[in-house]
Formats: C-alpha cells, sequence, structure tokens
C-alpha cells in the first residue's frame, strides 16, 4: 500500500479521512497551553486529521490551534479533519445535540468532520461526568445504544457533523446498531486501542467486512498515568523484535509501531507533546515493511489492553468481557 502525506481512505459515507492522526488527549502533569501549541506543531508538520474529545477538557484551546493555522494561510478549514467525541452523561437521546454543540462551542467551529460515542459505557444524564452516588459509587445508565445512534443521525441530518462513528465498541455492540430497524447512516469507524501488543486482527477483519474502518489509539502503548495503566506492562516502543526491525531500517521504533497498523489498513493516531518526535511520528509514511516485517510483528501480538477501565466493569455496557 503506497502511503503519502495526503493519503486518507475514503468512509462509507464518502468522505475522507487522513491515515495518520495527532492525539490530543493529555493527562494532567501537561497543561492546556501545551495541547495549543502541540497541534499548531503538527499542523505545521502536515497532520490534517486532528483527533479531540470533549472529555479531554482542551477543545477550546485545540479550537484556538486549529484557528490560527487558518487564518495564518498554513491551512483551509476543508482541509482539516476533526474528530470529537460524545462523553457517556450524554448518551441519552435528549442530551446528544446538547454534548455536541458544546463541543462545537468550545471549538469555535461550524461543524465536526466525524463526531463518535466515546465509549458504549453511559452514565447517569446530567453535568457530571462522573456522577457518583452517595458511597462514591459511579451511577451507570442503561439507555438503548440504538435511540443514541439516532439521535447521532440526527445531527448529521442538521449539518452539525459530516460523519458519525463509535469509539471502544466491541462487535456485539456494533451489530447492535448495524441490524437496527431504520438505520440510516451506518458507523464509518471504530476507534479502539489497537498496537503490536494488541493487533485487533478479529475486530479488524470484522470492521472491514462492514466497510467500518478502524481507527487505533495508544499506537505507541500507552503512558504510565498512575491509576490508569498496570505499572509492570511491557512497553511498545521497547518490544525487541519491533527494534530490531527499526534499526534494520533506519528508523525509529514508533515510526515501524505505526508503519504496521498503516500496512494493515488502519487510520494510526499519534501523540506526543515533543516537537521533534511529533515531526518524527508523521514519517510513517515514507517507508514500506516487508512481509517477513509484517509477519515478525503479528507475532509479537499478546492481546494486551492498556486501557481497560476496571471500575466501569459493573456497568451493563462494558465492551471488554467480550473477546473481541
Amino acid at each position: 500500500m503506497a502511503l503519502k502525506p495526503d493519503s486518507y481512505v475514503v468512509l462509507n459515507d464518502g468522505y475522507k479521512m487522513p491515515v495518520i492522526g495527532f492525539g490530543t488527549y493529555a493527562p494532567d502533569t501537561y497543561t492546556k497551553e501545551q495541547a495549543l501549541e502541540s497541534t499548531k506543531v503538527a499542523i505545521e508538520a502536515g497532520y490534517r486529521h486532528i483527533d479531540g474529545a470533549f472529555l479531554y477538557r482542551n477543545e477550546v484551546q485545540v479550537g484556538q490551534a486549529i484557528r490560527s493555522k487558518i487564518a495564518d494561510g498554513t491551512v483551509k478549514r476543508e482541509e482539516i479533519f476533526y474528530t470529537g467525541k460524545l462523553w457517556g452523561n450524554n448518551q441519552a437521546p435528549e442530551r446528544v445535540r446538547i454534548g455536541l454543540e458544546k463541543s462545537l462551542k468550545d471549538l469555535q467551529l461550524d461543524y465536526l468532520d466525524l463526531f463518535l460515542i466515546h465509549f458504549p459505557v453511559e452514565f447517569k444524564p446530567g453535568d457530571d461526568l462522573f456522577p457518583v452516588d452517595e458511597n462514591g459509587k459511579l451511577i451507570f445508565h442503561n439507555t438503548d445504544i440504538r435511540e443514541t445512534w439516532k439521535a447521532m443521525e440526527a445531527c448529521r441530518d442538521a449539518g452539525l457533523v459530516r460523519s458519525i462513528g463509535v469509539s471502544n465498541f466491541n462487535r456485539r455492540q456494533l451489530e447492535l446498531i448495524l441490524n437496527m430497524p431504520g438505520l440510516k447512516y451506518k458507523p464509518v469507524c471504530n476507534q479502539v486501542e489497537c498496537h503490536i501488543f494488541l493487533n485487533q486482527s478479529k475486530l479488524l477483519e470484522f470492521c472491514k467486512s462492514q466497510d467500518i474502518v478502524l481507527v487505533g489509539y495508544s499506537v505507541l502503548g500507552s503512558s504510565r498515568v498512575k491509576g490508569g495503566v498496570d505499572q509492570d506492562s511491557p512497553k511498545v516502543l521497547e518490544d525487541p523484535i519491533l527494534n530490531t526491525v527499526a534499526k534494520k531500517l533506519s528508523r525509529s521504533p514508533a515510526q515501524v509501531a505505526m508503519r504496521y497498523l498503516l500496512q494493515r489498513g488502519i487510520v494510526a493516531l499519534a501523540k506526543s507533546f515533543t516537537p521533534e518526535r511529533i515531526k518524527q511520528n508523521f514519517q510513517a509514511l515514507d517507508f514500506k515493511l516487508s512481509d517477513e516485517d509484517m509477519k515478525s510483528l503479528d507475532e509479537v501480538n499478546k492481546n494486551l489492553r492498556y486501557l481497560s477501565i476496571h471500575p466501569w466493569k459493573e456497568s451493563p455496557k462494558y465492551p471488554y468481557h467480550d473477546e473481541y
């Protein structure tokens, strides 16, 4: 698969998604100002796909970065592909548009290119992102996801978003939408954790069969955020096979890890706050892995999930009880 800096996949609704995206999530150790500056660097480096979310709490700054690069002539709005996400407290059908309009207001954009249901797990509707009861336990909600999807379709019909999709859904949850009566628009993508240790081969095969693009996050592994990731889990970028391939090709392990996903038809989201690494990651497009290299990286898979979010297991919508 020949890839160039402007390579894209065509979604099932006809819109085009650039194959490499810049992820804007940041742990609390980073400032919102850093999100602004790193997004500017990414756009200057050639990224045209910007992945954000209401939950990241930095859409104001990411929007400022996008608008500043439009204002200085670096890009036009139509060249930017921005992804936003609906958080679990807004999954009740009557709150879907409220969640979307909050993101649009923060970003100061007229529309989103892509709007995703961030996670199938749903919380009690309201303004609290993580609502808890008097004992400090999360309060889950259980709206029929098909009702949420109908509200997503209405946002698309209203011109507020161009494409709609999902994130962190398993096959069964995708099929609920795909098989729903009166389905108007299929999800264009499913954004999931994906890297050499969790290569998502079965979910990828299913999504391809349904003309749904798999978008990978945490493609370089996951930062060791306290409480979020097992501190003793192996690190993607330290894998010996990955490093052997990278050394042979005179490439960084990060570039090879991304290229592995790209050659499998997965859209890769890269995240960094270091200007040099932001630029370096984008160069995963200008070389190719051999069939032998791809096979050796296939065998690195451990079905290791960094982000399993154990406290959410009590939700009836928790997606990771299923194999894929």
